[in-house]
Formats: structure tokens, sequence, C-alpha cells
């Protein structure tokens, strides 16, 4: 199956992303076509479903890749961006405070550049609901401002049981970017493929895996196939740019991390708000941070902040430390 020491061949690392994919789809429905289970009784039932079909399909593919992939069991966990450096240092309570900037605030913040007018836009949203509120109220400004910080507490607990929560900010994260990113990755660096090119490849497995939404969006749109192929074709952009986006992410730090805080941040997001009539600010803010997110694209994804060694991915062919 190698080609070279820690090297696939190219065909066998697109074969066994096509089949990672297409089991990623193929799993979800499994519990009725396959198993012949009754109808869940309820939307949750649906989607639990669907949970544990992700969660088993991630497991099966960490494995198979395990399998696959030209490593030693000491690679195992830096293979799938999880530094087994890292991991004992957590473990101790060491690295808790590398972990949360490197991994987690570097990549959010960079990723909340290309968000500017969105949150210009909810912050302008939000003031103007205060200041509703003060004139049908009579209430002060900071009132409002208590007020809306007291009820946070009951909001976060009615948003942690609503299982669209779970599926758009856990689960779909964490299973999407092991399958498309942790797994695929590697694969496709393993059999040759050169960085620039996994990026723009890898996102094209991940916007496969969406077509299965086709069927649904067709009867939401009272199966009008022009608008459902606008609609489908919309997402499969955006899945396209954001798998690129992702895929960067996950190569130039090494670690699985970055990708799934992005990717749960973009879930929440949606589409980034370009323009508001009558609210130039809005799209002051989003050029800006599309000049910012560019300027500092590479600099604050550096290989050298989230890894203290960049030179010993062997099956990765040394692409961590980008010398290609």
């Amino acid at each position: 199956m190698e080609e070279s020491e820690g090297r696939l061949s190219k065909p066998v690392a697109v074969t066994a992303c096509i089949a990672m994919t297409l089991f990623y789809v193929a799993i979800l429905y499994a519990p009725t076509l396959i198993l012949r289970l009754p109808p869940p009784q309820s939307y949750e039932n649906f989607m639990i479903r669907r949970f544990i079909c992700a969660a088993v399909c991630s497991v099966a593919s960490v494995i198979f890749c395990a399998l696959v992939l030209p490593i030693t069991s000491g690679e195992a966990f830096g293979v799938y961006g999880i530094r087994s450096d890292h991991f004992v240092r957590i473990i101790l309570m060491e690295y808790i405070s590398y972990i949360v900037w490197q991994a987690i605030v570097f990549p959010l913040f960079l990723t909340s550049l290309m968000y500017a007018g969105s949150m210009i836009f909810k912050s302008m949203l939000l003031v103007n609901k205060w200041k509703e509120h003060r004139h049908q109220e009579g209430e002060p400004l900071l009132g409002c401002i208590k007020s809306t910080l007291l009820s946070l507490p009951g909001q976060m607990s009615s948003v942690a049981s609503n299982v669209l929560f779970w599926r758009n900010f856990i689960v779909a994260p964490v299973t999407e970017e092991l399958v498309f990113r942790a797994c695929m990755i590697p694969l496709l660096l393993c059999g040759g493929f050169k960085a620039y090119n996994v990026i723009f490849l890898c996102p094209t497995f991940f916007s496969l895996a969406h077509l299965n939404h086709m069927m649904e969006i067709y009867s939401r749109h009272n199966y009008s196939l022009l608008k459902a192929s606008l609609v489908v074709g919309l997402q499969l952009g955006y899945t396209v740019i954001f798998g690129s986006y992702a895929s960067f992410l996950f190569i130039r730090t090494g670690n699985i991390v970055a990708p799934l805080v992005a990717h749960a941040f973009c879930n929440y997001m949606g589409l980034p708000v370009l323009f508001v009539h009558r609210k130039g600010l809005v799209s002051i803010a989003f050029v800006a941070g599309m000049v910012s997110f560019v300027w500092l694209l590479f600099p604050i994804t550096r290989p050298d902040l989230y890894n203290e060694s960049t030179n010993n991915c062997r099956c990765w062919q040394g692409y961590c430390s980008w010398n290609q």
C-alpha cells in the first residue's frame, strides 16, 4: 500500500477519502434503511439517532486511518491534530493556558474578523432593543444591561437543552472535523499531494457530503428545482470556502482544535453580513475585517505558535512546518 516510507499512493488516498465521505452520509440513513428501526417519535429522537450515527462514523474513520496511514504508535495522536506532548501536559494541568490561547483564542479571533460587519450589525440591533425597552419600561440603560446579564443563565440553560444547539455547535463540528480534516488531510498529504492542493481538494469531499440535504430543500421550496438548486449551490459554495479555510487552519497549526472552534463559530454566525441599507458602518466594518483577516492570516497561524516541534511530522512529509 505504501509507495515509500511514510507515503501512500495518490489513488489509495483519494479512494479512502471518497469511501469515508460516502460512509458519513450513508450511515445517517442506516437506522431506517438497514436496521429497519421504526420511525422516531419526535424530532429530538431523530436527531439523537443521527448523533449516534455520526459518532460511529467518526470513530470508524479514525480507526480506518490508523490502519491505512504509515504511522507508528507514537505518532497516532499528532497525525489527527492531537499532540501527545500537549495531551500529557493537559492531564498534568501544566499547559492549559497554552491550549486556551494558541488553539482556541487565536483561530477564533482570526475567524471573527470575517464577521466584523455581522458583529457590528448585531450590536446595533442589541442597542436598538435596549433603547426600545428603555422607552417602553422607562428603565435606564444600565438597568437594561443588568437585566440582560441576569437573564443569561436561564437563556444558556434553555439553549443547552435544545437539540439544535448540540447539532450545530457540538456534534457537527466535532464529527465533521474529525472525518474531513483530521482523517482526510493526513491521508492526502501522505498520498503525496501538496498542502495547497489539499486545501482545495479536501473541501470537495466536505461539500459533497452535504448533498444529502437536496431532497429536503427541494420539498421545502414547493418542489421547485430552480429554487432548490440555487439554495444548494449557495450552500455548496459556502462549504467549499469554509472547508478550504478549515483545512488551512488544520495544516498550518497541526491542531484539530483550531478548525473545530472556527467551525462552531461559523455555524453560529451564518453567512457574513456584507451590506445593510442605511448602515454604512456595517460595510466599513466588513471591509476592515477582511483586510485585517488577510493581513493576519499567515502570522497568526504560524506553526511554531502551536507546536514546539515542526520538523518531526514524518507522515505529513514535514508539512506541519509549511516547508514546501
